[in-house]
Formats: structure tokens, C-alpha cells, sequence
């Protein structure tokens, strides 16, 4: 017993050691992991120890603080830490390579860990790619089909050094889309396209945003298309604006919508019918994108959100003159144009939507 609380005590201080990063999860950065991989000599949080029990030949886990630890394992602890590792399993990360954070779904943070520990992707001897081949890929992709109806294989086909990504229906030598990598994004979409490897693309074509949402049967797959996608990107950014430092580029590789949900909205006069919309939020572009139905293809139509000393302001009450039938919580989106007027169903979707939009309307 003794010894067991002394060794608690040992391992809780080395979480804590300053200069050591044991104080944040190893893999997402997650603060105060409190489990750890007595084999790799790593401190990680709850759920990404989870992923590592499903690597016995690589990695072992404990509870720091309900398991017991061997005096040797203390010790093992010590001579390497998160740093340590760090050092010897990321030395090669590539700077258009996706690094996962705690939030992320689950394939991100597995292929992750994979990919680092397990394939030894980003060891010191590896060669870091360069982001004009790493951007270039071929292969199949389940994609949802006219109609939402079911989802199809078709052929892929990126290439950065053509600044350019291609998909073919079956039968066809010419593709059914040449999409610019200047407006091509992608981000993980699970829980909206319903499979744990959804992945939403979009681009810029006549105007419109269109999304394309795919997935493929393999994780690794899947990850492999997306920081491919954001390896053609970074090539096209740096290519592009030479002189952008990498700080600054990194950031604009790929995004994510910063909020997405329903709302009820009413048309220009603000006597129209109110209709629910699914409604999508892009920051980096000051988009608010709606549509009929979360899965398709075009937007029924997008507000631009400029900044405040443009005219723009969020508010929680309705314009003059306009009346709601339903007692519901309101959000009037003041633009120099016109105000748009969306009803929420509850007070926490209200608060969480004007934070978003506020976020937008004060980012420089």
C-alpha cells in the first residue's frame, strides 16, 4: 500500500513537471491527461487512451491514478515523457498535415495515432514530403448522389500540380467536375453525413458554393484524401503568396463551418412564411450559407456578414413593425441591406448562434 500511494505520488508529479508536456494530453493536447502508455512512456487524456488499448503491440495503458505502478514503469516514465516523444514521433510532421485536437471525430485522432506510432510516418529518418506530389492522389470514393438518394463509387483524381481535382461517373472519359484547388475545402462531416468517415468537400463553381459529400470504407483512406486535399492547398497558397508567412497560411489550408443547425428564417418583405433552413456559418469567408436540406448540393442562397463599423450587428429582438406568431426566441442579423430575421427553438441555440455571428462580425 505503501508503495503503491508513494508511485501514485511519483507519476502525478511527473504529469506536472514543468518542461516536460506530460501536463497535456500527448496526442490532442488535451490538459491534465490522467491515463498513460507505460510502453511508449507518454501522458494522453481518456479518449485517446481508448485508441491506444486498440494497439496492444505498440502500446499498453494505465490509470495514473486508479491502476498501480511498478517502481520500473515510474522510472521508464521519467527517462522519456511527452516531449521526448514528441520529438522522436513528430520530427517530421509536415506543416500541410492535419493535426487533431480533443474535439475532432474519432478517424482524425485514430489515423493520427496510427500514423504516428504504429507506421512511423513522421520518424527523423522519414523524408517530409513535398506538398506538390504529397497533393497529387487517385483513387474511389463513395459519393452521395443526385437526390440524396444513395451514395455511388466514383473516380478521384487530385492533382496540385494542376491546381486541380476531377471526379468521373462510371461510364465517362470526361469528368463530371474539374474543381479548383483556389476554392476547395474539405472537412469532416460524420455526424451529418452519417458515416464515421464523412467527409464534406466544397467549392466555388458560376458563383455558387457546391458541396460534394464522400467517404470511403478505410480510415486511413479517408484521412490520406483529406491532408492530401490540404497538401494541394498549402501548395497553392505558397505558390500563390510567396511572401505570406507559414503562420498565417497554415490556418487558411482548410476550414470548418464555425456553427451549423437549424433556424427558421422569413423572406426580404419580413411577411413572408417562416421557413426552417439549414443554416452553415463560415468565418474565414463571412458567409452565413442556408439551405433547404443539410445534404445539398447548393445553398438556396448565402449573407454576407461584413464588420460592425460596416453596418453590421446582431441582435436579440425583432425590427419594428415585424410580429412572430410563435413565442420562440428571435435573431435579427442587421446588414446595410436588409435585416434578416431568424427564429431559433431555444434560448441556448439563440445564445449560441449570436456568439457565432458576433464572433464574425468583430474578427478583423
Amino acid at each position: 500500500a505503501m508503495d503503491y500511494d508513494h508511485n501514485k505520488a511519483l507519476l502525478l508529479e511527473l504529469q506536472r513537471a514543468a518542461g516536460t508536456g506530460n501536463d497535456r494530453c500527448a496526442d490532442c493536447g488535451d490538459p491534465d491527461p490522467e491515463w498513460a502508455s507505460y510502453k511508449l512512456g507518454i501522458f494522453i487524456c481518456l479518449n485517446c487512451s481508448g485508441i491506444h488499448r486498440n494497439l496492444p503491440e505498440i502500446s499498453r495503458v494505465k490509470s495514473l491514478r486508479l491502476d498501480f505502478w511498478e517502481s520500473n514503469l515510474i522510472e521508464f516514465m521519467r527517462n522519456h515523457g511527452n516531449l521526448w516523444a514528441k520529438a522522436k514521433y513528430e520530427a517530421k510532421v509536415p506543416p500541410y498535415y492535419y493535426i487533431p485536437k480533443s474535439h475532432d471525430c474519432m478517424v482524425l485522432r485514430q489515423q493520427w495515432i496510427r500514423a504516428k506510432y504504429e507506421r512511423g510516418e513522421f520518424l527523423d529518418t522519414g523524408v517530409c514530403p513535398d506538398p506538390c506530389s504529397a497533393g497529387s492522389r487517385e483513387g474511389c470514393l463513395w459519393k452521395l448522389g443526385k437526390g440524396r438518394r444513395q451514395f455511388q463509387k466514383r473516380q478521384f483524381l487530385l492533382s496540385a500540380k494542376e491546381g486541380v481535382m476531377k471526379y468521373y461517373t462510371k461510364e465517362s472519359k470526361v469528368p463530371k467536375a474539374v474543381i479548383s484547388v483556389e476554392t476547395l475545402n474539405a472537412m469532416f462531416q460524420v455526424e451529418k453525413i452519417g458515416h464515421n468517415h464523412g467527409l464534406q468537400i466544397t467549392y466555388i463553381t458560376d458563383g455558387q458554393t457546391r458541396n460534394l459529400f464522400v467517404y470511403h470504407e478505410s480510415g486511413k483512406e479517408i484521412v490520406d484524401w483529406f491532408n492530401a486535399i490540404r497538401a494541394a492547398r498549402y501548395h497553392y497558397l505558397r505558390t500563390t503568396f510567396p511572401n505570406v508567412p507559414e503562420l498565417e497560411l497554415i490556418p487558411r489550408i482548410t476550414r470548418s463551418f464555425v456553427k451549423e443547425g437549424y433556424m427558421e428564417k422569413t423572406g426580404p418583405k419580413q411577411k413572408e412564411a417562416f421557413k426552417v433552413r439549414w443554416f452553415c456559418l463560415d468565418s474565414q469567408e463571412r458567409n452565413l450559407l442556408y439551405f433547404k436540406n443539410p445534404l445539398d448540393a447548393f445553398a438556396q442562397g448565402q449573407v454576407f456578414i461584413g464588420r460592425k463599423d460596416e453596418g453590421y450587428e446582431v441582435r436579440d429582438d425583432l425590427p419594428q413593425k415585424v410580429w412572430v406568431k410563435k413565442k420562440k426566441p428571435v435573431i435579427t442579423l442587421v446588414t446595410p441591406v436588409r435585416e434578416f430575421v431568424f427564429i431559433c427553438d431555444n434560448d441556448r441555440q439563440q445564445r449560441e448562434w449570436m456568439d457565432a455571428l458576433s464572433g464574425v462580425i468583430t474578427q478583423l
